[in-house]
C-alpha cells in the first residue's frame, strides 16, 4: 500500500494540532514533523513538545524528521514524546550514523534516514541492515513549498533496485515538492510513502479534497 503522510510545517501554526487531525481524518496515513534547529537548516522550529501535545490527538503515525545537528542527542525526548519514527540526515552524523540508528530503534521506535539531492546513495552501503525506512528529499532541507527537483526520480529507482538486490523490504520515503503531478513519478519509481505539505494545507481546496486528489493521481498503480 502507497501512504501518504501529510507533513504539518505547511499547516496552520495557530491550529496545529486541528489540521494534524483533520489530516488524519482525512484519510492521511500519518504526519511528518520537521524539526528544524537553526543550524543544519537555517530555520527553527518544532521540538518534542510539539510531538507530545499531538499524540494523544492521533490515533496514526508520527514520524519525527530531525533536520537537525548531533541527532543523537534528542533521540530520548523524541521517543518518550510520542514519536514513531525517528529520521535523521546521513549528512548531519556522517561518521556515527549507524551508531544512531542502534540508539534509536533502543527506545523502541523505528529508524530512518534521509539524504538530501546532492548526497549520493553510496552512502547508505553502512546501514541497511539498521534501517527501518529511508528518506530521498526531493528538495533541499529547510523550507516547504519548493519546487520538487526531478532529477532525483532516478536515484529513487536506483535505490528500488539496490534494495531489491539485497532482499531488503524497506519503505522508501519521498519527501519535498509532492503533488499529483510528481506523486505518479516517485511511486513509479519506487516510492512507498509520501510525504506533502503544501499540496495537501493550501486553500486550493480543503485538506480533504487535496488528500483525494493526491490518492486518485496515484490509483492506477498496486497498491
Amino acid at each position: 500500500m502507497i501512504k501518504i503522510e501529510a507533513s504539518i510545517l505547511s499547516a496552520d501554526f495557530s491550529k496545529l494540532g486541528e489540521q494534524a487531525v483533520e489530516a488524519e481524518s482525512a484519510g492521511a496515513d500519518g504526519v511528518q514533523v520537521d524539526v528544524m534547529d537553526g543550524r543544519f537548516v537555517p530555520r527553527i522550529n518544532f521540538g518534542p513538545d510539539t510531538v507530545k501535545a499531538l499524540r494523544p490527538l492521533l490515533k496514526r503515525t508520527i514520524d519525527v524528521h530531525l533536520m537537525i545537528v548531533e541527532p543523537e542527542h534528542h533521540i530520548e525526548a523524541f521517543a518518550k514524546a510520542g514519536a514513531d519514527c525517528l529520521i535523521v540526515h546521513q549528512e548531519a552524523c556522517p561518521q556515527r550514523l549507524y551508531q544512531v540508528l542502534q540508539s534509536i530503534r533502543r527506545f523502541g521506535v523505528e529508524a530512518g534516514v534521509s539524504i538530501s539531492p546532492s548526497t549520493p546513495l553510496s552512502v547508505l552501503e553502512e546501514i541497511w541492515d539498521v534501517a527501518d525506512v529511508i528518506q530521498i528529499m526531493t528538495v533541499n532541507p529547510g523550507l516547504g513549498g519548493q519546487p520538487f527537483l526531478h532529477d532525483q526520480v532516478e536515484k529513487i529507482r536506483g535505490l528500488a533496485r539496490r534494495l531489491n538486490e539485497l532482499g531488503r523490504n524497506i519503505p522508501i520515503v519521498i519527501d519535498g515538492g509532492i503533488d499529483t503531478k510528481t506523486a505518479p513519478l516517485v511511486v513509479e519509481a519506487g516510492a512507498k510513502i509520501l510525504v506533502a505539505g503544501s499540496s495537501i494545507y493550501n486553500r486550493r481546496g480543503s485538506v480533504a479534497e487535496n488528500l483525494a486528489a493526491l490518492r486518485a493521481s496515484i490509483s492506477s498503480f498496486k497498491t
